[in-house]
Parts: structure tokens; sequence; C-alpha cells
């Protein structure tokens, strides 16, 4: 398929079946983040996969916000893969200060989405998650505490094998060309 094809088929997958997933697709995925570009190619990343099922299962109740059943589809995904943010080269670290911009940010969500595209080529779902309980993830997965989490990414494959339809922008409305053109 062309890379098109793929952007269309990745989406945040929130129903996932109990099949479970094949540990050479997990390294496929892992490999296209490896990959993945990154500032003064720092790499500031580690990806902790998690597939035993009940470490697995006490990681996406972190995720789970009470009141509202946020993030609920966590618990029946079959892997939760952790990416935690890793100290930037010196390099990194000096253009991130001198253009007030953390660039791991910038690189770990670059090789989370080379991740997902990867696992949307391996018919596979993933949703990123940005809503977790850090502190207790970390110590449930012995995760230093000079160490931050950037991303937890729900992985597996989707119930219904469906691939829903994307309600986006039109290309005109986020977009110009040469100069700020904001439609209303």
């Amino acid at each position: 398929m062309n890379f098109i094809e793929l952007a269309q088929k990745r989406y945040s997958v929130r129903n996932f079946s109990d099949k479970p997933v094949e540990k050479e697709k997990i390294l496929r995925c892992i490999e296209a983040a490896r990959l993945s570009p990154s500032a003064c190619n720092s790499q500031p990343w580690h990806f902790v996969v998690v597939d035993e099922i009940n470490l697995k299962d006490r990681i996406a109740k972190e995720t789970v916000m009470s009141l509202s059943g946020m993030n609920k589809f966590t618990l029946d995904a079959p892997v939760i893969v952790v990416i935690v943010i890793e100290k930037k080269s010196i390099s990194s670290t000096i253009g991130s200060f001198l253009k007030g911009k953390d660039f791991s940010l910038i690189d770990i969500g670059i090789a989370a989405e080379h991740f997902c595209l990867q696992a949307a080529e391996e018919r596979l779902g993933t949703c990123m998650l940005g809503w977790f309980d850090e502190k207790a993830v970390k110590k449930l997965l012995s995760i230093p505490d000079s160490r931050h989490i950037g991303l937890l990414i729900s992985l597996g494959y989707p119930a219904n094998g469906e691939v829903r339809a994307k309600n986006r922008k039109s290309i005109e409305e986020m977009s110009s060309f040469n100069s700020y053109k904001k439609e209303k």
C-alpha cells in the first residue's frame, strides 16, 4: 500500500480483540520507531513493551479515569508500550534551551507515530495515551525517578477489523501557502 493509504488506515483504536500480538510484529514496530529521526540524533527514548497480562492490566488501570471511564478500553488491549524519555544529547539540550522547545517531546512523538504506522501496516490497532498516573506506572515498571514517561501506546488487533472513517478539516482549512491565512 502507498503512504496515503497507510495514513488513512491508521486511527486510534478503542476496541480491541483478545487475540495476542505476535512478538515479531511488535519488534517490527519497535524497529520502525528506532529508525525515526530525532534532534541531533539524540534518540531520547526507551520503549518498554508490557505484554505480560497481569502487569499489563495493572498498567492499564493507571490510565483509566474512574469518574468518566476514560481510557477503559486499555483494559482490553493485549499490549501497552510505555515510552520513557531518556536524557538528551548535549547539542539537543542546548538547542532546546536556546529555542525554548523541548525537542525530546517532538522526537518521541515522531518515534511513536512511526511505531503506530508500522502497527497499521501489520493490521494492528494503536491508541496513544497521554492520560495516566506516571508515578504509579514508573513504580510498576521500575523506571528511575530521574526519567519521565512521554506516552503510552495501547496495541492489539481491532475488535471489528474495520477502519473508521476519519473526520478531518479540509486541506484549505488547515493549510496555506506563503503566509498564514486562516479561513473563518
